[in-house]
């Protein structure tokens, strides 16, 4: 496991330990799950734009359309 150390302002950093305290995490825990999510989003935006750029991105965007109605 490796050690990440960031600097942030004061008052995000108070934020985020109310936000995790809220959740009953750690902030190492919440800064885990944030890292997560913004993986997976990053995964999903190369996995759709590979898969464009060998399709039809107007197709792809209809869909992406199509998916934000619903949601």
């Amino acid at each position: 496991m490796s050690t990440l150390t960031i600097r942030l302002p004061d008052d995000k950093h108070e934020r985020l330990k109310a936000l995790a305290k809220s959740n009953s995490i750690s902030v190492n825990k919440l800064m885990d799950e944030l890292a997560t999510v913004a993986l997976a989003n990053y995964d999903a935006r190369v996995r759709f734009e590979t898969r464009a750029a060998r399709g039809n991105p107007k197709r792809a965007l209809a869909l992406l359309d199509k998916l934000d109605r619903v949601g």
